[in-house]
């Protein structure tokens, strides 16, 4: 598949700069590499994304705590293993 990109002038010259470095063959292996990133950086929102869910949905079933009392039960469990 051949599709066409045009960079802005800052982007098609650190593309080359990437290239002339000898970190990509092709500025097009710079577009595939960024394009590569982009779609694990979405993956990963997604994920957390997803993660939040539940955890709200867990929180509607068991109950949600204030800080105060997330705060007070970590200072339990920070004490418990000191000693």
């Amino acid at each position: 598949m051949t599709t066409t990109v045009d960079l802005t002038p800052e982007l098609e010259r650190f593309a080359q700069e990437c290239v002339d470095d000898g970190l990509y063959n092709d500025v097009s292996d710079v577009v595939r590499s960024a394009l590569r990133l982009l779609q694990e950086r979405q993956e990963a929102r997604r994920a957390f994304e997803s993660s939040l869910r539940q955890a709200e949905e867990e929180a509607d079933r068991e109950g949600w705590l204030s800080t105060e009392e997330v705060m007070a039960e970590a200072r339990e469990i920070i004490r418990s293993h000191r000693k």
